[in-house]
Formats: C-alpha cells, structure tokens, sequence
C-alpha cells in the first residue's frame, strides 16, 4: 500500500527553522540534514505503522525517530483515511517537546 505525504504549514516552519539553526553554523550540514530527513520521510509512504506510537491511545499518531550525527530530529505523524500521512511537525530530539 501506498501513501501520500502531506506537511501542514507547521510542519514546513519547523523545517525551515531547523534549517536556519544549522546553516548559521554550517552550510553543508544543513543541506545534509535537510536530505536526511526527507529521505527518512519517504519511509512513510509505505511503511508510516512501523514508527513509535506518540500517545498510547492513538495508533494513528506516531514519531519518526530520524538519525542525524550525535543527535536527530522527530517527526510527528497521523495517518489518515484515504492513505495520507500528515507530517505535523518536525522538531530536534534535543528540544523540549512539538510546539
């Protein structure tokens, strides 16, 4: 089964916030990073009940845990009707928690 992939206008901030961190300390791990974490996005569109769950009560609503040197980045997911998959934000596994 296929689906598609979705980011809401949050999910597309975060990205372009986590960008500009990184590329006001190093071009080429910024572009790096930002290939990563798309790469690993596209996981979703055919594997998105193989991530962790993000509440125990919502099997829809799930982390992609997504490796990136010392650290990483997490995007939360839901998976939704008609095989969609909406990345809701994308945050560093470093931050407190998904605004």
């Amino acid at each position: 089964m296929s689906y598609q992939i979705r980011f809401t206008k949050a999910a597309k901030e975060d990205l372009t916030r986590l960008y500009s961190i990184l590329v006001a300390q190093d071009v080429q791990a910024a572009e790096h990073a930002l290939a990563v974490i798309n790469k690993a996005i596209e996981l979703l569109e055919t594997f998105p009940f193989t991530c962790r769950k993000s509440q125990a009560n919502s099997p829809f609503l799930r982390e992609l845990v997504i490796s990136f040197g010392a650290g990483g980045y997490v995007a939360l997911f839901e998976i939704e009707e008609n095989n969609i998959v909406t990345i809701l934000a994308v945050r560093h596994q470093r931050e407190d928690d998904f605004r």
